[in-house]
């Protein structure tokens, strides 16, 4: 799967900009056991680098994709991440190898009580799950260093801009379900600007809530 992976870095790096991984994002991938965040009848392609469903509509990310929205954030010992849409929890864990605190949100009461209990049992002790609707973040835990949306929303929603904090990284799938999405870097600078970048154009299922 890590092999995989680097090749895909390598074929796609016209947009990444990079060539390579950072270490850390590589050894947590070499770390947190995909098999455990997928379902029984998706076992044995637990290591393959595909998405796979996980039920209620949704996904677990290809492991391509989780490896470079967690690489594009940059993250440091120490930060606080936001994730907006739990899944199973893999990309939690992910986030969770590199940083001190995340806050994680799922909208699907059964995913969310899903990973909350996975996460337990696999040791992650500063993982903060929470069953809600991610387009409005998590304001009382907030600001965060990073987010990271894994499902596509029709624009960047502005509650979670300002939860980022001065010279943070937000990664987010922009665009409609029956339309070319792009994945988008949305950073914020010390005075509290906001600038965007197109990185590639992906699929994601689309966020749901209230909104």
């Amino acid at each position: 799967m890590i092999q995989e992976i680097e090749q895909d870095v390598r074929e796609t790096s016209q947009y990444l900009d990079r060539e390579v991984l950072s270490e850390a994002v590589l050894e947590a991938l070499r770390k947190v056991p995909r098999h455990r965040f997928v379902p029984e009848d998706q076992l044995e392609w637990a290591y393959e680098n595909r998405p796979l469903p996980i039920g209620y509509g949704q996904t677990i990310s290809q492991p391509y994709i989780v490896a470079i929205m967690t690489d594009l954030l940059k993250l440091r010992p120490g930060q606080r991440v936001l994730e907006i849409g739990t899944g199973s929890g893999y990309q939690a864990a992910i986030l969770a190898e590199i940083v001190d605190r995340v806050f994680t949100i799922e909208i699907v009461e059964a995913l969310a009580d899903g990973a909350r209990e996975r996460i337990r049992n696999l040791g992650y002790e500063h993982i903060q799950t929470r069953k809600g609707d991610g387009y409005f973040g998590w304001e009382s835990e907030a600001p965060f260093d990073a987010i990271v949306v894994t499902a596509a929303a029709s624009h960047i929603p502005p509650p979670l801009v300002k939860q980022l904090k001065a010279g943070g990284r937000m990664i987010i799938p922009v665009g409609s379900r029956f339309m070319v999405q792009q994945l988008l870097l949305v950073q914020k600078d010390s005075e509290g600007l906001v600038t965007t970048r197109q990185i590639l154009p992906v699929r994601f299922v689309p966020l749901t809530g209230s909104h």
